[in-house]
């Protein structure tokens, strides 16, 4: 009879460890998507060009993919309670340092640098817990916990515009960094899989061994289907952000009352939760493979954004843009996860941060790629094509290695049967 102790709880205090990052995800990726709060009144205090104040936010970005294998290096070589309590530490500081309005290449360092350092130490590691206690409730638990990035973000939005209101945007970021201290709390609720299956069992041979390897595997480089995954994430993050950043644009050529777009993002936000809770309930239910589900909503979404340019008035913007929130929620909520799927869980975290690092090639290049066909256009609508585009030749890389992978597995399984 196979050991209650060995394998994921799948349960139990892992829901604590959900709860937890629930509250990681919104105390790091809320806050990071509500930076434009501070775009206007960085840009007017200091008097540049909006290209000068972008490099606030685009290093914030670039730190937080690029600190991916950083982080999963340094949560193999310690543990994820004490990457994320430095990560909250590094949050704070850099919001610390920042209000103290040194500088405008000052706040690269604080709000860029430091801030989108502490974000990845805190986010890898987080992601990496859940996916590390649960097995059959992992797609679940993984959309609870990426769920906290959406609701702090709904929240977050009217507050940071109160506390610039009140305090200035200087004394935001003090009260802000404050808040992202919380971070080293919900590293304290990071219990160790490995001390809570200890603790848990009756004896040392109920004990569930550590699996993991304390070096981070640049080795997995070499697997095609993790390299073929690397390009979905490439190409996804291509089209992810665009929308957003040309919707109130787009909505405005179209002579639609200044304020009316800005509810859209609000729908797209609400949209986006309840895409993840559903999706991540849907991959529980396994009616389909993570590697067939991902794909599916990809496409779905690319068809979605191909659509929206047709759009004439404001009620069409809202129907397409809530189902792009929607299906981006479903694509956001596995994602991550299916990454078990290709490299084990054993490779998780290695894996994540790689995924991580090359993500940012499309996260960088996407939106300039949109801007320029704008520009060369001057249509909106040329944005959204390319967006549209880049989601569903991302799929095909998704197919493929669904392929690769049931491969494998079939040749394991012949390999396995006894012969003669």
């Amino acid at each position: 009879m196979k050991p209650r102790g060995r394998g994921p709880p799948d349960g139990g205090y892992g829901w604590v460890v959900v709860a937890s990052a629930f509250l990681v995800m919104g105390l790091t990726g809320a806050v990071l998507k509500n930076f434009g709060h501070f775009f206007l009144e960085i840009q007017h205090h200091f008097g540049v060009s909006t290209s000068t104040t972008s490099w606030v936010s685009s290093i914030t970005i670039a730190m937080f993919h690029i600190g991916g294998p950083v982080a999963s290096a340094l949560t193999l070589q310690f543990s994820q309670r004490v990457v994320i309590i430095l990560g909250g530490l590094l949050c704070t500081l850099g919001m610390l340092l920042a209000s103290l309005d040194l500088s405008l290449p000052w706040l690269y360092f604080s709000m860029g640098f430091l801030q989108g350092t502490g974000i990845s130490l805190s986010w890898i590691p987080a992601i990496s817990m859940v996916n590390h206690y649960f097995l059959r409730w992992r797609p679940v638990a993984y959309a609870v916990a990426s769920s906290g990035e959406c609701v702090f973000a709904i929240c977050f939005s009217p507050l940071f515009k109160w506390l610039i209101e009140t305090y200035s945007w200087q004394g935001a970021l003090l009260i802000i960094g404050g808040l992202q201290l919380n971070l080293c709390v919900c590293a304290a609720l990071m219990r160790p899989l490995e001390s809570a299956a200890q603790k848990n069992s009756k004896g040392s041979a109920e004990a569930l061994p550590s699996k993991r390897k304390p070096t981070f595997q640049c080795s997995l480089l070499k697997k095609p289907e993790l390299l073929l995954y690397i390009l979905f994430a490439i190409f996804a993050a291509a089209g992810f952000f665009i929308p957003t950043l040309f919707l109130v644009p787009f909505a405005n050529s179209l002579g639609i009352d200044q304020y009316w777009p800005a509810f859209i993002l609000s729908v797209i936000a609400v949209a986006d939760l309840l895409g993840r809770l559903f999706c991540g309930w849907l991959a529980k239910m396994r009616f389909l493979r993570n590697l067939q589900l991902l794909p599916t909503v990809a496409i779905l979404l690319g068809i979605v954004l191909l659509l929206l340019p047709v759009s004439s008035n404001y009620w069409s913007i809202l129907v397409f843009a809530s189902l792009y929130g929607f299906l981006f929620g479903c694509v956001v909520s596995i994602h991550v996860t299916t990454i078990v799927d290709i490299v084990s869980l054993e490779g998780f975290d290695s894996g994540l941060g790689l995924f991580m690092l090359f993500r940012s090639i499309g996260g960088f290049t996407g939106p300039p790629a949109g801007g320029w066909l704008v520009d060369l256009t001057n249509d909106f609508r040329s944005a959204f094509y390319f967006s549209g585009f880049c989601l569903i030749t991302s799929a095909v890389f998704v197919v493929l290695v669904d392929r690769l992978v049931q491969r494998n597995k079939s040749a394991e399984a012949s390999d396995d049967q006894p012969t003669g």
